[in-house]
């Protein structure tokens, strides 16, 4: 099975290398395909530096994993896995591996994610997919989330339909203060909210908004994924493709006109 790795921290990330190895472990066909800078909030948008028309790219090399190809590559990340898919690596991945971001996805947040947008572009093309995060900032925990990883990624190897992606949100404790790994639904925030402030106006073409972002007060009331990340748990959430809702009556809508 023909694995991709990719992230939106950059080809540079301890995550991206965690995971890259978690997946070689996994007996998977491993190539690395990562932004070359950070590319963090980029959703799934196809954005990238080009020159002449071309998508430039670089080979790298990670000494610990000699035998697998690393490329880094000037495009937000789901453009890399949207390529990827039209075999700009060599055949299209069966499996997109997402990560491990250092910084929760957790919540209706993740629509902002390019760690989930990797995986949902991923998913459009019919490739299994999972997005993996660690609740952390450096230095972190890396063997909790290499443990955690590691479950996730063999789970979605034997079982994961193709179309969706599995959203794993990892706690950045010791491995022996794990809880353990349940399934949950998403938060009806992310880690963090925008607050936006008054609009200034400079003169009839000018104006300016304040726009901030603070931590969300975690609701403790119910087991989202956000709740029970804070709690010590791992979270996965099985997420669809958002393309249409099936069911949906739209019979109001629709009209037809006379030839």
């Amino acid at each position: 099975m023909r694995a991709l790795i990719v992230n939106d921290d950059g080809i540079d990330s301890r995550g991206l290398r965690v995971l890259a190895q978690v997946a070689v472990d996994a007996g998977l066909d491993v190539t690395v395909a990562a932004p070359h800078i950070e590319r963090s909030g980029a959703s799934a948008s196809l954005s990238a530096l080009e020159e002449k028309g071309t998508l430039s790219m670089s080979l790298r090399v990670f000494p610990e994993l000699p035998e697998v190809e690393v490329f880094a590559v000037e495009a937000s990340p789901a453009l890399i896995t949207f390529i990827a898919s039209e075999s700009a690596f060599g055949p299209a991945p069966d499996i997109v591996l997402s990560g491990i971001n250092l910084g929760p996805n957790t919540g209706h947040a993740i629509l902002h994610s390019g760690t989930v947008g990797a995986a949902l572009t991923a998913a459009s093309h019919g490739a299994r997919a999972v997005a993996l995060s660690l609740n952390g900032t450096a230095p972190s925990r890396w063997e909790t989330a290499a443990s955690v990883a590691t479950r996730a990624v063999q789970w979605a190897i034997d079982h994961a339909p193709r179309g969706q992606v599995l959203n794993v949100n990892i706690p950045d404790i010791p491995l022996d203060e794990l809880r353990g790994l349940q399934t949950a639904p998403l938060a009806e925030f992310g880690a963090v909210q925008a607050e936006i402030g008054d609009v200034e106006e400079s003169g009839r073409e000018s104006r300016s908004v304040a726009v901030t972002f603070r931590s969300v007060t975690i609701d403790d009331t119910y087991d989202s994924d956000a709740a029970l990340l804070h709690r010590g748990w791992a979270t996965a959430t099985m997420l669809t493709r958002p393309f249409e809702v099936s069911g949906f009556d739209l019979g109001a809508l629709a009209f037809s006109t006379s030839a």
